[in-house]
């Protein structure tokens, strides 16, 4: 019996296997003719839900039908795991020919004929980093025109079949299932797939990969656009190789292509601010053994001598500055005079990258068919969530038609409580981040007096002082605190954005960007906020120190400055970010597919179709882009922001992005469900965003040299209050140092052990001696430096905005080889189209159309003729 089961079993397997020998691997119906342009999936589940269920999908694909689709459906029994239903769906040619009308897709109506550029002459030297033509440009150019189904014979239709593109097919479906109707309940009418995967009526909707990424379909109708895509550009071993945006464009659509446009510009100008970088750190690298001030610090006879006062209340003992020798050798390698120009560098760096981007970004929307794009994005994409919720209607001024709209009462009201939200996730930052601070100076003096050991006055282990050991710890506590609520905020930034109901599928992104990047700008930056301006600025002195919350001594910086510790910040939260993003990215979604497959790998391969590989593929959400721009963005805000801080920061940048190009690219390619196409001509919101930070991120550096390095008060005592000619900055770290008398310690301050009776001890100040009338006030110095930092705020700041507003202005948005091919192209189609009313015209005047007068004849030559004058 048993045996006789397992023979049926085999035959079973037997006769699907036959059934599917010819399309295993298809991307078409059961005729072999249609093709798939969308899978719909669900499990036949026998709860208390099913019956509704089961006449949501009758009523849905029943109106999908009526609207002209074909539907073709799997039972389950032909499923790997015998439990999955699903719906093939193909649109035919009168379908697609309705909506590209409805949806203003452009499409061919003659090769171009203008010239291409001229050849550049380091094409040949740049030869290694090329793909192949037919990869870089898998289609001719031509000129296109918004379709219309009374002028078909304009277009250059070859194939009905092939005409328009698998992803502009796949658009077209989805521009229909978002709006088909599937009944009314509880008295209001439902519609759209969104809504039947979120209560569950259907588990996936997705367009097929045209094939197997690791080899090409067998099919020669399929063009195995996935396969070359992963041999030519998601691979990293190309990572040398230039993008072919075009082809990442025809599969994935325009919205993908910008993205990987922009990220690969971005990455390609990082090249420069990562050479100029580089070469700012080994200037400070082979200036260390000449900087005086490390000089002194380390000679036994001048920092060996000097006393300093202890750095905590009771518990620390008094110290010797010689024992922070190597923490202020090192922190010369970024606070030194190339840490300046690196500064004014980055400030005309960003303005250079972001001119550039919009000319690249002007010549993407002309070869991409996105030039009178925008008109379109307020007509069609409104969202159906909108239409859903909003019962109320009104007439449209423009349209004069009835449309949906959301009372202003009910408006505010949603932005209240939005803006309520946003509030106080923000304000929760800022607690973790003052929770952050108080672990740091309940701890510091923890540190302090465990690094003290039986001969106090000693040199102590090498770099590890109780600053730096604080720094790590505290950065990385407040990178795990980081991820934890992102985590959380990401959620509730969704939510509440839904909650508002935004009008159109860009006002939803919009909206969403600005929370999402508002709390991430407070979550990543607050930190080194903190140790770039706040850090050792308000400590008060020896005998009247300042308290956080009257009971935490607040922090001071190192003799050698807070610079490094700022660039301890910087590298531990930002290359903590990139790891996590890459892993995230990467391996959770290649773990989760590995295990969703690992029961098919037991079945032969014919009975693992195409649909069935795809579902078992992650889903590549609406939101997907959106987490990639803003890890860009957050990591821009890094390079530009603290670069005055860390300039090694654009090479880690760059490393990451030649990283982060082909992970994102096998992920999509390997990983993911084949997103649906969507356009768009720009990066959006983003490019405001970027523009507010650059032009932040001067003001930032500016403060950063001047309050956070040393610079400016070393170039005051360099040219006013040196003494020795012949050795400008000898004297300098005594100069910095005040002195304090030990007998005015306070009992809460004084050190409980004084075992060689010190009289006087040092702190990093400017202010008056013991036996001065102006005891412990502030000395002129501090003024004559305090003066100087906003002198030189004010001019970086003006020559950095001089400079960069002269740059912008100097580079056109748009080539000018560009706004003529726009001109050459509306010139063009405009004279096709005339042409081709006119032959009309002559074709009803022949025919004896009584309607075609000689009067219309006249006016549409007419027509032409201003035309071509224009």
């Amino acid at each position: 019996q048993q045996r006789g089961r397992k023979y049926n079993l085999f035959l079973k397997r037997r006769l699907r296997i036959d059934k599917r020998h010819q399309s295993k691997d298809s991307i078409f119906f059961r005729d072999g003719v249609r093709r798939i342009d969308f899978v719909l999936s669900y499990v036949d589940d026998l709860n208390k839900e099913w019956e509704k269920k089961l006449e949501r999908r009758k009523e849905f694909e029943s109106n999908l039908q009526k609207a002209g689709l074909e539907l073709e459906t799997e039972d389950k029994k032909e499923s790997e795991d015998g439990k999955i239903y699903f719906v093939k769906i193909h649109a035919p040619w009168e379908v697609l020919i309705t909506y590209a009308e409805v949806l203003n897709i452009k499409v061919p109506i003659k090769e171009n004929d203008i010239p291409s550029m001229v050849e550049n002459p380091l094409d040949c030297m740049l030869a290694p980093l090329r793909l192949p033509e037919k990869v870089m440009h898998p289609e001719p150019d031509y000129f296109t025109a918004p379709f219309s189904k009374d002028k078909q014979e304009l277009y250059l239709i070859n194939d009905e079949s092939t005409f328009f593109s698998p992803s502009m097919r796949n658009r077209i479906v989805n521009y229909i299932l978002t709006r088909c109707p599937y009944g009314t309940e509880e008295g209001k009418k439902k519609f759209g797939i969104k809504r039947l995967l979120n209560n569950g009526t259907y588990s996936a909707a997705y367009p097929l990969h045209d094939c197997q990424y690791w080899k090409k379909a067998n099919d020669p109708n399929c063009d195995s656009e996935r396969y070359t895509l992963y041999m030519e550009w998601a691979r990293f071993l190309r990572f040398y190789k230039e993008q072919p945006l075009d082809l990442i464009r025809k599969y994935y659509g325009e919205k993908i292509g910008i993205y990987f446009a922009w990220l690969g510009f971005y990455t390609e100008m990082l090249f420069l601010a990562a050479v100029v970088g580089l070469i700012c750190f080994l200037y400070g690298l082979f200036t260390m053994d000449e900087n005086m001030s490390s000089k002194e610090i380390c000679d036994p006879a001048i920092g060996g001598e000097i006393i300093m006062c202890p750095l905590c209340d009771r518990e620390c003992d008094y110290w010797r500055l010689n024992t922070t020798c190597e923490s202020s050798e090192y922190s010369h390698l970024f606070d030194n005079v190339a840490t300046l120009f690196f500064a004014i560098f980055m400030g005309i760096w960003v303005t250079l990258f972001l001119e550039f981007w919009k000319r690249r970004q002007a010549r993407l929307k002309y070869e991409w068919d996105l030039v009178d794009f925008e008109e379109e994005q307020q007509q069609l994409q409104l969202r159906p969530e909108y239409e859903a919720k909003c019962t109320q209607k009104k007439k449209n001024p423009v349209t004069q038609e009835m449309e949906p709209y959301l009372p202003i009462t009910s408006q505010a009201v949603r932005f209240c409580i939005s803006g309520t939200t946003v509030l106080f996730w923000v304000s929760l930052i800022i607690a973790s981040m003052i929770a952050v601070i108080v672990y740091r100076l309940a701890v510091y003096a923890a540190f302090a007096s465990l690094m003290e050991n039986a001969q106090t006055l000693q040199p102590i282990s090498g770099l590890l002082t109780p600053q730096l050991a604080t720094s790590v710890t505290a950065s990385c506590l407040n990178f795990v605190i980081i991820m934890i609520l992102n985590f959380l905020y990401e959620r509730i930034a969704i939510w509440i954005t839904d909650m508002e109901i935004p009008r159109t599928h860009m006002e939803y992104e919009n909206r969403l960007t600005m929370k999402m990047f508002l709390f991430q700008f407070v979550n990543y930056y607050s930190s080194c906020f903190y140790v770039a301006f706040f850090k050792g600025k308000f400590v008060g002195y020896p005998g009247a120190y300042t308290y956080m919350f009257n009971r935490w001594r607040n922090e001071e910086c190192d003799p050698a400055g807070c610079l490094i510790e700022l660039t301890t910040q910087l590298t531990i939260v930002m290359a903590g970010k990139q790891i996590w993003g890459n892993i995230q990215e990467a391996i959770v979604p290649w773990i989760c597919n590995w295990w969703g497959r690992r029961k098919a790998r037991s079945n032969p391969e014919n009975l693992y179709s195409r649909w069935e590989q795809d579902h078992d593929l992650q889903t590549f959400g609406a939101l997907g882009l959106f987490y990639e721009y803003l890890e860009m963005v957050i990591q821009f805000g890094f390079i530009t922001l603290f670069v005055a801080s860390f300039p090694l920061a654009p090479l880690l940048a760059l490393m990451n992005n030649i990283l982060e190009i082909r992970v994102d690219s096998w992920k999509l390619t390997t990983q993911y469900r084949r997103p649906v196409a969507a356009k768009a001509h720009s990066i959006g919101v983003w490019q405001e965003i970027l523009n507010g930070m650059a032009i932040l991120s001067v003001v930032t550096n500016a403060f950063i040299v001047a309050f956070t390095s040393d610079m400016i008060p070393r170039l005051v005592y360099y040219y006013a209050y040196s003494e020795n000619e012949d050795s400008p900055m000898s004297g300098y770290i005594n100069n910095s140092l005040s002195v304090f008398q030990i007998s005015d310690f306070p009992d809460r301050n004084k050190p409980k052990l004084n075992p060689e009776d010190f009289v006087i001890c040092r702190y990093r100040d400017y202010r008056y001696p013991p036996d001065h009338e102006r005891k412990y006030l502030h000395s002129m110095q501090f003024w004559h430096i305090l003066a100087a930092k906003l002198a030189f705020i004010i001019i970086m700041e003006h020559v950095v905005f001089i400079v960069k507003f002269f740059v912008a202005w100097m580079i056109p948005d748009v080539p000018a080889d560009v706004k003529a091919k726009i001109k050459r192209e509306k010139y063009l189609t405009q004279k096709i189209l005339h042409e081709y009313e006119l032959e009309k015209l002559k074709e009803r005047l022949c025919q004896g159309d009584k309607r075609a007068t000689e009067k219309e004849f006249i006016a549409t030559e007419g027509r032409m003729e201003l035309s071509r004058a224009i």
